[in-house]
């Protein structure tokens, strides 16, 4: 039993050793990317800016659903390439939160749909994969609920694609409205800065798969599409 016991916990040592290793690795690439970035100058805007179509895929969202929607009309970016698709799934109030928000900007010129499914199936990937079939845009930008992107968050992203054709997917960081709210915020937080700043840092620099963390990110409509578009197993 004893000799049981020592092999589990040499497994277990050596299990957090491989992982530690791996952290040290992507550290290591990390702080690669941020002395690299500091030598590098900003992305050129391209010569003639694509069309986007916004994903906000929504559910009961009551309490931030119409400041989500103002933070994306506010976009900088082309009225005549920006397309904004609500896809709402909600059963309470959001709905009719929504609609007047959508009948507003519209009237101001904004292309923003209210979409609604005949049933919500797959949740919320196949909220974004019925979006997807209307979607006019070249590229995608998806966002949660309770995400404010900043006025200039296409025209940060977008150039990224047209650096390189290679790529598909650009995930940004996420930032906190309310970091220093309690201890419970900070230490989330504190998790989520790791993720991005050494974990993503760390993978895009090394050239290793990273995670689109369903949110915060642009994709390039055809990467989606050749990929197979969204699943339920992998985007809930």
């Amino acid at each position: 039993m004893e000799i049981l016991i020592a092999i589990g916990y040499l497994v277990c040592l050596l299990f957090i050793f491989l992982f530690s290793l791996g952290q040290l690795h992507l550290s290591w690439h990390y702080l690669r990317q941020v002395r690299e970035k500091r030598e590098k100058t900003g992305l050129a805007a391209p010569k003639s800016w694509p069309s986007v179509t916004v994903q906000l895929p929504i559910y009961n969202e009551l309490y931030v659903v119409e400041r989500l929607i103002k933070a994306v009309a506010a976009l900088d970016y082309p009225k005549e390439l920006l397309e904004i698709q609500v896809l709402d799934d909600s059963t309470d109030e959001t709905v009719q939160l929504i609609a007047g928000q959508a009948a507003h900007f519209q009237q101001q010129g904004i292309n923003i749909q209210h979409i609604r499914r005949p049933e919500r199936k797959g949740f919320k990937a196949g909220a974004l994969a019925y979006g997807l079939e209307k979607a006019q845009g070249e590229f995608i930008a998806i966002f949660d609920a309770d995400f404010l992107p900043a006025p200039d968050f296409l025209k940060k992203t977008i150039p990224h694609f047209f650096a390189s054709e290679k790529t598909g997917v650009v995930q940004t960081r996420w930032g906190h409205v309310n970091k220093d709210y309690s201890l419970l915020t900070r230490l989330q937080a504190f998790g989520l800065d790791g993720h991005f700043t050494i974990e993503q840092g760390g993978r895009s620099h090394a050239h290793s798969f990273i995670n689109f963390n369903g949110t915060g990110g642009v994709w390039r409509k055809s990467c989606i599409e050749d990929a197979g578009g969204w699943h339920y197993d992998t985007l809930t």
